[in-house]
């Protein structure tokens, strides 16, 4: 009998362990194997001589990393010349040809966006050989055309509406002096100064990523043909492939449209001069916020939503977040269609049922598809619901065996924090390990102002699932920090379990709401119940103290405490 000491990398759980330990047991000659996650070893009686390099080998196979050890540590498997050789490179020869280590694990990672990134980042931490592929620019949409330069507009946006209508007496107020030129220009070099040190340079930096350019489709299960910029195609075979492609925007079938030089939040957002009428088409999110920044840096806006804004939210922060921008002066039509769309040159006109608009730009932000069109999936038998979006488990994996997916082109929440938390997984599973995406608690924030921030659950919803619900409200002109703002448009609303009193729910509308959001959220999974809540302590004078307050009316009267009662 003899016994060998291996050290295992890669592993995140006892789960992992227990698959290396199978491994190690399944291979000829062993006769027991047992790993330990906490100290990252495994131990593996042998009844006869099996060599090291085929332990390594079978661990290696299973997406982990393994090294042989003695009791001074590492063997380390390399010749002197003029000497003998390590006995581990005979061993390695003998049994696996002249090749000094067994092959690594290839993955393909379709994409470059934070899903992507994150996937790659962590699969070649854990020993993985990783190809990215991607057929358009480097780092996907959140920094590109999305999160950075929306919030950057946003913010710029926010800093010129204060200058002429902040509420302070005493301070002069005055018209925004507006170069676009010059605005556009800082944002786009933020774009490029964060694509170039989160995306770019890890590319330059890392060895174990390689980038493909081009278009990936699917021959079979674990063949990619990718189209290149030279119009040529080359056949790739990997172990493993993630989907990461993201999402465009959706484009409705509107009469006219079409033909139009419409925008999109890509064209809005990089705009060289701003028109003196936008109209909008679209109630949520893109819409609202690109919407809001426009007419406070001196845009006419007019916004057309087919339903209500924000439809799959509280009705409640809708209606609240209407009237803040109609009283900035935007115009909002609810339950209205565009009927036609057309362009003269100079000016959209726009039918909107009963009422034709003119404007010199439209703005389209209907919505978001995933971008699965000509990848050909099912050639790999993976498959997407009615809106092309693939369907994921919560360990990230499709309906093909070794296929991964992550981010906007998946059934998940289209947030790039999900995105990059959903990549990690995805690799972590791809190299053999166990890892589940809980998306029970997902914070969302939407950044106009004031800012709407939700987590959990609404009332309707909690009722579709049958569940008995407590709520309250708490108007923001109870909140100390935003009486001493001199802004209390807004509110704060906690949903709470009727029997247990544990929260499961809180939707914000106030500004700095996406700050106060995350306290709720960490509250929702830490199972507190309203009354723990409202007894915590949070500093005075914030506004995540509205919290706590919100909490203490489901008890007390909050209107016949002192400012700071606990």
């Amino acid at each position: 009998m003899a016994i060998q000491t291996l050290r295992i990398t890669g592993m995140t759980c006892d789960h992992c362990a227990r698959g290396v330990e199978k491994a190690l047991s399944s291979v000829a000659g062993v006769v027991k194997a047992k790993v330990s996650y906490d100290e990252g070893t495994a131990h593996v009686e042998t009844g006869g001589d099996v060599p090291g390099p085929v332990l390594i080998h079978a661990v290696k196979a299973k997406g982990y990393g393994a090294e042989l050890v003695d009791a001074k540590g590492p063997i380390i498997a390399k010749g002197k010349s003029g000497g003998s050789q390590n006995p581990v490179i005979g061993a390695i020869k003998g049994i696996v040809g002249r090749q000094e280590a067994p092959a690594r694990l290839h993955i393909a990672v379709i994409g470059s966006g934070g899903g992507a990134f994150a996937a790659a980042i962590r699969a070649a931490e854990e020993g993985a050989s990783v190809t990215m592929i991607e057929a358009g620019q480097i780092g996907g949409t959140c920094v590109n055309i999305g999160c950075v330069p929306s919030k950057i507009m946003i913010r710029a946006a926010h800093v010129a509406h204060l200058q002429a209508h902040h509420p302070f007496d005493g301070l002069g107020k005055q018209s925004v002096v507006l170069d676009r030129g010059r605005l556009l220009a800082q944002q786009q070099a933020r774009v490029d100064e964060l694509r170039h040190a989160k995306y770019e340079s890890i590319l330059e930096s890392n060895p174990n990523i390689t980038l493909m350019r081009g278009f990936a489709r699917f021959k079979d299960a674990r063949t990619l043909i990718v189209k290149q910029p030279d119009g040529k195609e080359r056949e790739l075979r990997a172990d493993r492939v993630l989907i990461a492609t993201g999402a465009s925007p959706a484009v409705p079938e509107t009469p006219g449209l079409r033909d139009t030089p419409y925008w999109t939040s890509t064209e809005a957002l990089v705009a060289a001069q701003l028109p003196d009428h936008l109209i909008v088409y679209g109630g949520s999110v893109v819409a609202l916020e690109l919407g809001q920044a426009f007419l406070r840096l001196g845009s006419k806006v007019t916004l057309i939503a087919r339903s209500t804004l924000l439809s799959k939210e509280d009705p409640a922060l809708g209606e609240g977040l209407k009237a803040a921008l109609e009283a900035e002066g935007m115009r909002i039509l609810t339950h209205t269609t565009v009927k036609h769309v057309s362009f003269d040159g100079k000016r959209f006109m726009v039918d909107a049922g009963g009422e034709k608009l003119a404007g010199e730009r439209l703005l389209v932000a209907t919505g978001r598809k995933p971008n699965t069109s000509g990848m050909e999936l099912d050639q790999a038998g993976v498959k997407t619901d009615q809106h092309g979006a693939i369907l994921v488990d919560d360990h990230m994996r499709t309906t093909a065996e070794h296929i991964y997916a992550a981010g906007d082109c998946t059934t998940h929440p289209s947030f790039v924090y999900v995105a990059a938390a959903a990549g990690t997984r995805a690799a972590v599973n791809m190299t053999g390990g166990e890892a589940a995406l809980d998306l029970s608690t997902v914070p969302e924030v939407v950044f106009t102002d004031p800012q709407v921030a939700t987590v959990g659950l609404t009332e309707a919803r909690a009722a579709k699932l049958d569940m008995e619900t407590e709520s309250r409200t708490l108007m923001l002109d109870n909140v100390p920090r935003a009486l001493a703002n001199f802004d209390t448009r807004g509110f704060i609303k906690l949903v709470a379990e009727r029997q247990s009193g544990r929260l499961i729910g809180a939707q914000v509308l106030a500004a700095e709401g996406g700050e106060v959001i995350q306290a709720a959220a960490l509250a929702i999974r830490s199972r507190m119940t309203v009354e723990e809540l409202a007894g915590q302590l949070f500093p005075y004078l914030t506004m995540v103290e509205g919290l706590k307050l919100c909490a203490q009316t489901f008890t007390k009267d909050v209107k016949q405490l002192s400012c700071c009662a606990g």
